[in-house]
């Protein structure tokens, strides 16, 4: 009975972790669409040391993502819907998966 109940508690902490893989990620890209366009109107300090590596952090760990998305649906002139969609997809499948993970 025990070794259930250590199996269970496996499940669940591994399904919680990767919840939270999920909302940290898609905070991740909600920053990174912020920030893209705080800094594109204008917003950043030019020559800017911590600018310049959080746009290249939040890029580095968002494009490749996001760039699935950027093939299949083309921006709407300055309007790109990606980012969106990327939250969505990845909300509903983190969602099946902590379901189908804790069983």
């Amino acid at each position: 009975m025990s070794a259930l109940l250590v199996l269970a508690t496996a499940r669940d902490q591994v399904a919680s972790f990767v919840s939270a893989l999920i909302y940290v990620y898609t905070i991740l890209i909600i920053a990174y669409i912020f920030t893209s366009m705080f800094f594109t109107v204008g917003g950043r300090i030019p020559y800017s040391r911590w600018s310049r590596g959080l746009l290249d952090f939040l890029r580095d760990v968002c494009e490749p993502y996001l760039a699935i998305f950027r093939r299949f649906i083309p921006p709407f002139g300055p309007l790109d819907l990606s980012p969106m969609i990327g939250i969505i997809v990845l909300v509903v499948v983190g969602n099946l998966l902590v379901s189908l993970i804790r069983g």
